[in-house]
């Protein structure tokens, strides 16, 4: 038997529902909502709007003023024990009188992983946990997998006709898929911490890798009223030193960064090979730039690269209804199997009609870092 009520799963649902409008502002911070009820009666609730500013439960307490004190708080993930940027979260639910806290989710942190409750529980207030704990985990997939594993979570974006092919012969592949796919990655754009990409790919295309605000869907473009939308950092390996000024990238402003061995914004060591070490980067890129999701957006080399190393999360994959030919360019390289039972299994978790084209979201079955 359930010791979360019907009334429970309806706030928390709600609280979730909070949560998810700081998707495209919180990071490197965690998407957090929190609701407080008095007496069957919301009197407060809030989300987590842009890293450095008020958390959740601050939103929530401010607007129930007074009546926060005796009320239950329904949250969406621990409230913090720690003083960052703002004060502690579950000192604030303390000081205001909350009589019970139920929170999705525990901290993902190992470092401070039930901290909080165990500051609540010592107050006395009452503490309980797990209440639509898979939709909580679902908010944060990025976030959690950085502080469990100290990896970013790695969405690989590729292009294709319907018989695979990324490009024709001559490499023009200018457009493949339809406006309405391109607007489409704009959301992931926004979405992600920083954009991957390499030097190849950025001179072949001229491409900028930025959020174009005309291009995303009127949902989310009025969705954030007290934030802007930010750009994404842009990673592109270069270690030949092949960018060069006047290219869209440097003209569209936000934060570029080079990745090479020497000489570069970010200087990764070689493998044996001579080509970077794309893992001791991602690591990197997670604790020293604090990135949670990084978007990858390349050609079949570093494609095939990371999937053969093991570091992508998910496939976002766009199919447009055109034949190219064998002569085209494909996805992928040869990865070299021999048996069938070597080769990379996927589990499809989402198949969308965005305007003419197909986007199949894959995940591949090589890893977990639950």
């Amino acid at each position: 038997m359930s010791i979360f009520s019907a009334f429970d799963y309806q706030m928390m649902s709600r609280a979730i529902a909070l949560a998810k409008q700081g998707i495209y502002t919180t990071t490197p911070n965690p998407n957090v909502g929190c609701v407080l009820v008095r007496d069957g009666q919301i009197v407060g609730e809030g989300y987590h709007i842009q890293a450095g500013g008020p958390h959740a439960e601050v939103h929530a307490l401010r607007m129930a003023g007074e009546q926060a004190k005796g009320a239950t708080a329904y949250v969406t993930l621990e409230p913090c024990s720690h003083y960052g940027r703002t004060p502690p979260c579950a000192e604030g639910l303390i000081q205001a009188g909350v009589r019970k806290v139920i929170c999705a989710m525990q901290d993902p942190n190992p470092q401070v992983a039930g901290r909080g409750m165990a500051m609540l529980q010592d107050a006395g207030i009452e503490v309980l946990s797990g209440l639509l704990e898979d939709d909580a985990n679902a908010l944060n997939p990025a976030f959690i997998k950085r502080m469990k594993t100290g990896l970013p979570w790695v969405q690989l974006k590729m292009a294709a006709s319907l018989d695979g092919q990324t490009a024709l012969a001559n490499g023009v592949s200018q457009w493949i898929t339809s406006p309405e796919a391109r607007c489409d990655v704009q959301k992931f754009r926004a979405g992600a911490g920083a954009i991957l990409s390499t030097s190849r790919t950025v001179i072949a295309d001229n491409a900028s890798l930025t959020v174009r605000d005309s291009e995303l869907p009127e949902s989310v473009r009025h969705v954030y009223p007290l934030a802007e939308i930010r750009q994404p950092m842009r990673i592109i390996l270069d270690q030949h030193h092949q960018l060069y000024s006047g290219l869209k990238l440097y003209d569209a402003g936000g934060t570029v960064m080079t990745v090479g061995q020497e000489d570069a914004d970010i200087c990764i060591a070689t493998e044996s090979t001579g080509k970077l070490d794309l893992r001791h980067l991602f690591r990197t890129l997670a604790d020293e730039h604090q990135i949670n999701h990084l978007w990858v957006e390349a050609g079949a080399t570093l494609s095939q690269t990371l999937l053969s190393q093991q570091l992508v999360d998910e496939i976002i994959l766009y199919l447009a209804p055109k034949l190219m030919g064998s002569d085209g360019r494909g996805l992928f390289g040869s990865f070299g199997f021999e048996v069938m039972k070597d080769v990379f299994q996927l589990e499809i978790s989402d198949i969308v009609r965005v305007g003419p084209d197909i986007r199949i979201t894959a995940i591949p079955q090589y890893h977990s870092f639950v």
